[in-house]
């Protein structure tokens, strides 16, 4: 294959948004159909992600795609990081480095290089692509990343005698670019993706991109409404410095969201220290999805339990949570004006459950339920013990609610 070959295959993939390990796997294969032999590629780029800093991965030529990585934004400066043939680079603004493999002299101080020839490579050659306007950099931490900072890391290792042949360092100089745009084409959904999903839940992000974005186009489904609201959390607020309130809201949001999505549920919104999250049921499997929303709360719970011991322990303010359950039908869909839309669940089933949370407080109990919700949970039902019938304020007739039993 020639490099006008390879370049034209990159630039179709890149325009049929291949996915990025087939994407790369072709591309090695066709660079070793060059005449090049290519041992082992790594790709590495940013990802704009509230969590997640950087991904990467591997490919060789005998396997393929064979390890991912994925780099916290607290994991930026370790050492592993630092140590990274990419990191000076990056710091430095060094578009190209080679470094030969097969040489008596010492290698620079980069762990990977002593790897690489251990396992046989003769010559390791990296690159650094800017996607954006600005320069690339690593950053600390707790750096803000900006979207015109978007960068791609390759490198490739042969194991050929001699390293890398003239040709073939003028063939990968040639079709890296190629590279680099379709994979920046194929990775922007991606991160538009992920931006979405940290802020609206992974269905909805999935929704929007697939086209759900007209306002009004929702669709009635039945589903597990579950709703959480902080005790004397305005007290608080009214008392902690703006920082301090922020860390605290982390503190229990993060007890909160893992134990939903864990289960499928979806974490539809934050309403300051409340959530909104759903569980879709799919008929027959009520009963399935009422325990994994009754699990959930149960573990959040547990989590905020031992969040207060720590924080108590520590000195530091902490409170307690009320959670509620109802099953119900919802509007799931697009509501908003005709320049701000939010992604939700909207119906008297919410405002059910908000009702119900706010009982909470006044029965003594953590954790309410609805009567429908225990009809429902026939395989959690001996966990239930019914609190009487109460009032709940906007709904016309007193209503059964449950609370955990024990």
């Amino acid at each position: 294959m020639t490099p006008i070959a390879l370049a034209g295959w990159l630039s179709q993939a890149g325009l049929r948004n291949v996915p990025l390990e087939e994407l790369v796997d072709g591309f090695g294969r066709r660079l070793n159909d060059t005449g090049m032999r290519v041992e082992r590629l790594f790709v590495g780029m940013n990802t704009l992600h509230p969590m997640i800093r950087a991904r990467s991965l591997i490919w060789d030529a005998a396997e393929g795609v064979n390890q991912h990585f994925e780099i916290a934004h607290s994991e930026i400066d370790s050492t592993q990081i630092r140590s990274s043939p990419f990191a000076v680079m990056l710091r430095d603004g060094i578009g190209e480095r080679r470094c030969r493999l097969d040489t008596n002299e010492a290698l620079p101080d980069v762990p990977v290089f002593e790897e690489l020839r251990t396992a046989g490579m003769t010559e390791w050659i990296g690159w650094v692509q800017p996607f954006g306007e600005l320069s690339p950099q690593v950053g600390s931490p707790t750096e803000v990343e900006h979207a015109e900072r978007l960068w791609l890391v390759f490198s490739a290792s042969t194991n050929r005698s001699g390293g890398f042949r003239d040709e073939d360092v003028s063939c990968l100089r040639e079709v890296l670019p190629v590279f680099a745009v379709a994979v920046k084409a194929t990775s922007l959904r991606g991160i538009g993706h992920g931006l979405l999903a940290a802020y609206l839940g992974n269905d909805p992000a999935s929704r929007v991109l697939s086209g759900t974005v007209l306002r009004g186009e929702a669709q009635s489904v039945e589903a597990v409404v579950l709703f959480t609201d902080l005790r004397g959390f305005t007290a608080l607020a009214d008392t902690m410095p703006g920082r301090e309130l922020i860390a605290l809201l982390d503190d229990y949001f993060n007890c909160m969201v893992e134990p939903v999505v864990r289960r499928d549920g979806e974490v539809l919104k934050f309403m300051g220290d409340g959530m909104l999250a759903a569980f879709g049921v799919v008929f027959p499997d009520r009963a399935e999805v009422c325990a994994a929303a009754l699990a959930a709360a149960e573990e959040v719970l547990a989590r905020v339990d031992a969040l207060n011991v720590e924080r108590r322990a520590a000195g530091q303010p902490a409170t307690a949570l009320d959670i509620s359950l109802h099953i119900g039908r919802v509007l799931y869909g697009n509501v908003g004006s005709d320049t701000r839309l939010d992604f939700t669940v909207i119906g008297p089933a919410v405002n059910e459950a908000s009702r119900i949370e706010a009982l909470c407080e006044p029965l003594g109990q953590a954790l309410l339920v609805s009567q429908a919700f225990a009809e429902a949970a026939t395989a959690s039902r001996d966990r239930l013990v019914s609190l009487g019938r109460h009032h709940l304020r906007g709904v016309r007739e007193d209503t059964e609610l449950f609370g955990l039993a024990g």
